[in-house]
């Protein structure tokens, strides 16, 4: 049986679901291409919508489960009163100011003791022994440290010293406390990275003529900060929540707002409102994060650069 030219380039294109050649401008979808299109919508929409149905049904049921349960009218009372959720979200928001200050200076602290801490760390060469025992005491001591007693020490221990030339001023000390505790776990995170990066790009780089400071600098560390990216993230998130600890100290942030209005009121609601406005700002952070790894994973396993 013989098949003509026109016979056989038609079936070619129907196997290949209408794929056209590279330059053809008179590319028409084929009709095998454009009914699996269509499956796809209707599968989309019907996947959608059975998600959504699902979604409410246990929405209600859980409301259901939850307004009928014993207690809950009490419950209602003492953590969901909309009166004093009304009266202590304008000065709930008004002291998270004050954490995403500390969030944003004590992160930026975080990274560059962190990274100094971590390359002291991986420095090569008995000379530099001290200064590695050090680190690496530091990281030890810090990681095993609870950050509540850390604070506690640094923002109401230092002021029973009074020395002089010493701030006394919770809101720095706080921070200060932070930045101590969260450089060790970040210091760990960068020297892992610095670690994972192969020898042979080191090796490279001095072949090149580089220092060894030099390929610390422009051939290791790049590597290794691009590969810790999600892991940081993670530490900065931890971070954001954690600055509601310096309220220990007298400063009136979020938490401390929260606890003024709960120790006049004997009403734990401004509690649950504090506690959902940290929720509100993790969530974008945490989103990123997320959306960060999936990145880097997809790139790694595309075999692109990390």
């Amino acid at each position: 049986m013989t098949v003509t030219k026109e016979e056989s380039g038609q079936e070619g294109a129907d196997d290949n679901d209408g794929v056209s050649g590279a330059g053809d401008d008179g590319y028409v979808p084929s009709q095998r291409r454009l009914d699996r299109e269509r499956y796809k919508r209707v599968r989309a929409r019907r996947a959608t919508a059975i998600a959504a149905l699902s979604t409410l049904v246990t929405g209600v049921v859980l409301y259901l489960v939850v307004v009928n349960a014993p207690g809950w009218p009490r419950t209602k009372e003492t953590f969901f009163d909309w009166q004093y959720a009304r009266e202590a979200f304008p000065k709930i928001l008004e002291g998270l100011w004050l954490n995403v200050r500390l969030l944003l200076i004590c992160g930026a602290a975080v990274l560059v003791l962190g990274m100094l801490i971590a390359v002291a760390r991986t420095l090569r060469g008995p000379v530099f022994f001290p200064l590695r025992a050090l680190a690496a005491a530091y990281t030890d001591f810090f990681r095993g440290l609870p950050l509540i007693i850390n604070l506690m020490i640094v923002v109401l221990g230092v002021p029973a010293l009074r020395l002089q030339g010493v701030t006394v001023d919770p809101v720095l000390l706080g921070g200060t406390a932070l930045t101590l505790t969260y450089s060790a776990y970040v210091a760990e995170v960068f020297r892992a990275g610095i670690e994972s990066v192969h020898p042979s790009q080191r090796a490279a780089a001095r072949s090149l003529g580089l220092t060894n400071r030099q390929a610390l600098r422009h051939v290791v560390l790049p590597q290794a900060v691009r590969r810790q990216v999600p892991p940081l993230l993670n530490d900065l998130v931890s971070l954001q929540k954690d600055t509601g600890l310096v309220s220990i100290g007298g400063a009136v942030d979020a938490v401390r707002a929260a606890d003024i209005i709960v120790g006049r009121s004997l009403n734990y609601t401004p509690y649950i409102v504090a506690g959902l406005v940290f929720v509100a700002l993790t969530i974008p952070m945490t989103r990123f994060t997320d959306w960060v790894t999936a990145r880097m994973d997809r790139r790694r396993a595309q075999g692109g650069t990390l």
